[in-house]
């Protein structure tokens, strides 16, 4: 399988201010919902609680994430930092833990933004006479399905989850007709409906800000509420501390207005870079991807705090909770001219444009933005998965073609879907977990790479410690809402185990693959001398593992016990593990005398098996087949053949002789493999 480099000319580069809108859809799309969550979670302190919320994002979110982009432009985040950094199963594990819980991301963003959208569609006066019609009675679907199924049906044949599955279907077919081209069309489509939707939210906010500077007394009376609290003076230093403590009490279920950080990285190959480049410019691509996220901080923070303020002060508290017409569309209830906190008729009071008809373009709007979320993530995982499946030894290319993983994805959403009910209350922690664990991981590989980077610098603490300390924050954070809602992790979890059973099963299957891509040398002469011993008419290949017995001692009992004339070839191959986790390897050779005796030093490699029979296949080529003399097997069979799945050693003569014997079935090539 060939994994596509991230700046392949199928995926074009755009100016940053295109990806921008690209990232928007799911990043901007967030402020349909998010003022009453605000509200639901803090109450009067909504306003204060969303301060915080921008605060995070930049003192705390950015700075980590600047830094990441830098040491990662690749588009695979931190998840491609921690790769490099941590080696072995253990940064295997870690990496395959940030990627269940960035597709626990993708599919939460899908079924928790279409599940609004539905939202949108039932409380819109149109919506909700079109369904009407539509919806069958309690009566015609006992009569379709009989009584007995009806009754197990009922719970999920509800107006929420029948349209919210409806739209998703759509949805599906509308990215499968966008498959071909996806970059360039969907970057199109995505400049047209986040701006449109940016304005018209901007006109609701801008209307909502207006009528609060012509009646100050309103502002005035919730900031009263607000510093007196139940009636009694609080000082200013118990205010900031009440201030603090609620917010960091919501700030779990404000933290969705933090998504779309770690997986903006993911699209960062679509930047481009210097204007007119022909080349790639990475540092370029690098500042723009930095601008990118600045500019994305700071339209989200103005927009944010504006929209939570306008919905605490002017939508009634009543109206958000529950099931009111403006939970969930705080802004589409203003939009459409909705009655007042203050009482007031709010078509009248907000005047022009806000009625039914401006009420029905804003939910249109955000129906689509919506629908279109997670198109930013999607286009992040089909750059992510497969190149980190296929080093665990999963073959995608055929699923590539017929395009498994994304019918994979879109059904675990369907169910998703159903098993929430198409609830945003219930949804929202999943999302909020999934968010907080992504920026947790990129703080700690921030954390891992600046040390690295400083580990001979006496000032290494002091440039570790602040990522330290965000990364500790977000940890924090994750655990307060592990403890109230575990369907985040739970979800993450499922899509962690099924990547680590699917691939070892995988890694089982094609144990006797070669796993092979060729050599590389350490130096040209390394490099003569292999092609020289692959022209030779006999050779003689014996595995040697230092420190067992001196090569002097190893090479006397090999022409005893095999009767080897004087001056036959004997090559000893020494091989060194790299990271056995890997699945494919390009070994690195280095062709080197001991005294007499000839040795190739192999390193760099994840199985030794697999390098050995590398090697007997390379020599077989041409010449006479040769002879490979190896030591038996010592360890107990389960014990060998878990070494050499797991780490690359064990049951190393057995699987060299099963693997040259798969590589080259003529019987006439084979070389002779004895096994002391």
């Amino acid at each position: 399988m060939i994994i596509r480099s991230p700046a392949s000319p199928a995926d074009p580069l755009r100016s940053w201010p295109l990806v921008l809108c690209l990232v928007g859809l799911d990043y901007f799309s967030t402020l349909s919902y998010l003022p009453s969550i605000a509200v639901e979670a803090a109450g009067a302190w909504a306003p204060l609680a969303a301060g915080v919320v921008v605060l995070v994002t930049f003192l705390l979110t950015l700075p980590v994430y600047l830094y990441v982009v830098g040491r990662s432009p690749q588009g695979r985040g931190a998840s491609g930092l921690l790769e490099r950094l941590v080696a072995g199963w253990r940064g295997k594990i870690l990496v395959l833990t940030l990627l269940g819980f960035a597709a626990a991301d993708f599919v939460v963003t899908r079924s928790l933004s279409v599940a609004d959208a539905a939202v949108h569609l039932i409380h819109n006066p149109h919506g909700q006479q079109f369904f009407d019609r539509l919806a069958p009675t309690a009566d015609a679907l006992r009569k379709w399905c009989g009584p007995e199924l009806a009754a197990r049906l009922e719970p999920f044949w509800t107006r929420q989850i029948v349209i919210t599955v409806g739209l998703s279907v759509l949805t599906f077919g509308f990215f499968s007709v966008l498959k071909k081209g996806f970059a360039r069309k969907m970057v199109l489509l995505a400049v047209v409906v986040v701006i449109g939707y940016l304005v018209l939210t901007g006109i609701v906010i801008g209307g909502g800000l207006k009528y609060l500077a012509e009646h100050p007394v309103y502002v005035q009376g919730w900031w009263r509420q607000i510093v007196h609290g139940n009636g009694s003076r609080v000082g200013d230093g118990h205010l900031v501390r009440s201030w603090l403590l609620l917010a960091l009490w919501s700030f779990p279920q404000m933290a969705l207005g933090l998504s779309g950080f770690e997986l903006t990285m993911t699209v960062a190959p679509l930047v481009k870079g210097t204007h007119g480049e022909v080349t790639e410019d990475v540092r370029a691509r690098v500042r723009n991807t930095r601008k990118l996220m600045l500019s994305a901080a700071a339209i989200m923070g103005v927009y944010v705090v504006s929209s939570v303020l306008v919905t605490t002060l002017l939508v009634p508290h009543e109206a958000i909770n529950g099931e009111g017409p403006a939970r969930h569309r705080a802004l589409a209830y203003l939009a459409h001219g909705g009655t007042l906190a203050t009482g007031e008729d709010g078509s009248a009071a907000l005047g022009l444009p806000f009625g039914e008809q401006f009420g029905n373009l804003y939910d249109a709007s955000s129906v689509i933005i919506l629908c279109l979320a997670g198109a930013s993530v999607m286009a992040g995982l089909r750059r992510l998965l497969p190149h980190y499946l296929h080093r665990l030894g999963m073959e995608l290319s055929w699923a590539g073609r017929v395009g498994v993983m994304t019918h994979l994805l879109n059904a675990v959403i369907l169910l998703i879907t159903v098993v929430f009910r198409a609830s945003l209350s219930s949804q929202q922690w999943a999302y909020a977990t999934s968010v907080l664990v992504l920026m947790t991981g990129a703080s700690l590989a921030a954390t891992i790479d600046v040390g690295e980077r400083l580990s001979a610098s006496r000032l290494r603490w002091l440039a570790t410690a602040p990522f330290a300390l965000i990364g500790t924050f977000f940890a924090a954070m994750t655990g307060w809402i592990v403890l109230l809602n575990h369907s985040g992790l739970s979800i993450a979890m499922a899509f962690v185990a099924t990547i680590l059973v699917t691939s070892s099963i995988s890694r089982w299957l094609r144990s006797t693959e070669l796993r092979f891509e060729g050599f590389a040398f350490a130096n040209d002469d390394s490099r003569q001398r292999w092609q020289d011993i692959c022209g030779l008419d006999f050779q003689v290949l014996v595995p040697h593992r230092p420190g067992l017995m001196p090569l002097p001692e190893k090479h006397r009992r090999i022409q005893d016990e095999h009767r080897l004339p004087p001056g036959t070839p004997v090559i000893f191959v020494e091989v060194t593990l790299g990271d056995p986790s890997d699945f494919y390897h390009i070994p690195l050779m280095r062709i080197e005398h001991v005294g007499d005796l000839e040795v190739i030093r192999v390193s760099d490699c994840v199985s030794v098996s697999h390098v050995l029979a590398a090697m007997c296949v390379e020599l077989c080529r041409v010449g006479h087949p040769l002879k490979s003399s190896s030591a038996g097997r010592t360890k107990p069979p389960l014990a060998a053949n878990l070494h050499f799945l797991l780490l690359g050693e064990g049951n190393i003569p057995w699987m060299v002789k099963s693997l040259v014997h798969r590589a080259i079935p003529d019987p006439s090539r084979q070389p002779r493999i004895r096994i002391g």
